[in-house]
């Protein structure tokens, strides 16, 4: 009996193939979209870590709960004012990277 062997493909190969490749108008709301999920998670992890409630951690950034609620949970108007007081009252470093294509 013979063995099949499997293709291996890395993410990268295979969002190309079922996303669109890098600078397609598909691929840039994919990546934005994840990025912005991303941001919410960490928010949310870091508070945890933190010992937050959404309600404490609104206080110390001077918004209200659902806001915190909304940045958890990918609010994609999100302010990256906002966004830095959060991470900033989370004693969280936050790194940008821009990347020209």
């Amino acid at each position: 009996m013979k063995h099949k062997t499997l293709k291996t493909q890395t993410l990268e190969e295979l969002t190309d193939k079922y996303i669109g490749k890098r600078g397609t108008s598909q691929r840039d709301t994919f990546d934005y979209e994840l990025n912005i999920d991303l941001i919410g998670e960490a928010i949310r992890e870091a508070r945890i870590k933190r010992n937050l409630t959404q309600s404490e951690l609104g206080e110390l950034v001077g918004v209200q709960k659902a806001q915190i609620s909304k940045l958890e949970n990918s609010l994609k108007q999100a302010r990256v004012e906002t966004i830095i007081k959060v991470f900033t009252a989370l004693n969280a470093r936050l790194h940008f990277t821009v990347e020209m294509l």
